[in-house]
Parts: C-alpha cells; sequence; structure tokens
C-alpha cells in the first residue's frame, strides 16, 4: 500500500498545496497576528514537515530538526479560535487540490491537521519546557 505521501502525489503536490495553504492563512484575519508576513521559506518548511509525516523523505529533521517547529510556536499563544482555522484552511487547501476524495486519506488528513494544531496550541503556551507536549520528532502518520 502506499505511504500517504505518495498517495498525495509526493513533494510537487504538497508543495502546492502548501503554497495554496500559506496563501490562505496570511489572508485570514483570524489568523494575521500568528501569519503576520510572508517568509521565504515557509512553504518549503511546511513542505518538509508534512512530507516527513506522511512518509516521505526527512528533510524536515535532517535541515531543521524538531526543536525548529518548537521554537516557532513558542510565546504565540494560539487561540482555540485561531487552531480551529488553521485546521480549516489546512482541509480547503487539501480539498481545493483535489486530494480528499479518498475518505481514509481525508481522516488521515483531518487526524493530522487536528493533532498538529493541538501540539503547537500547547508550546505556544508553555513557559516552560516542561509545559511542552511531549513529542520532539515529527510524527509518522499512516492510513490507520
Amino acid at each position: 500500500m502506499a505511504t500517504l505521501y505518495e498517495h498525495a502525489g509526493g513533494d510537487e503536490a504538497l508543495h502546492r498545496v502548501e503554497a495554496s495553504f500559506y496563501d490562505k492563512v496570511l489572508a485570514d484575519p483570524v489568523l494575521k497576528t500568528l501569519f503576520t508576513e510572508r517568509r521565504p521559506h515557509h512553504v518549503d518548511h511546511l513542505t518538509w514537515f508534512t512530507a516527513e509525516s506522511f512518509g516521505g523523505p526527512g528533510h524536515f529533521t535532517e535541515e531543521l530538526g524538531f526543536d525548529h517547529i518548537i521554537r516557532v510556536h513558542r510565546d504565540l499563544e494560539i487561540t482555540d479560535e485561531q487552531r480551529e482555522r488553521f485546521v480549516t484552511l489546512y482541509m480547503e487547501a487539501f480539498e481545493e487540490a483535489g486530494l480528499l476524495a479518498d475518505e481514509r486519506f481525508r481522516a488521515a488528513v483531518q487526524s493530522h491537521a487536528d493533532f498538529g494544531a493541538r501540539v503547537a496550541q500547547q508550546n505556544s503556551h508553555a513557559k516552560t519546557d516542561a509545559d511542552l507536549h511531549p513529542i520532539r520528532e515529527v510524527p509518522l502518520w499512516t492510513w490507520e
């Protein structure tokens, strides 16, 4: 069985999804305090993270390391509304790319987005390292 990464179409397809998603969050009134400016490599980093978590190459871990994702979310104080909006826009980007026709894939992407957004939210409120979510590596998402 193909990995989620292969099913999605690999790096090229995921990059297109992440670029669309990034455009959405930059323009969104609920998320504008979190995504205040376009950063040159943000889409690449999002693509690397999603690709790796979907069973693709380990570029995120190799190039940035998981501590990077902890650092970028620290002190953002993500609200429930922002977390939910992030997930909604993420799913919209996958839908618009025509990648959610398979219900199992849709469920996996939804689960991935929900989990990631909750981890980011928890880390955004962490005052100490003990308050951080315990995950310290890119999680591997599967069809289950």
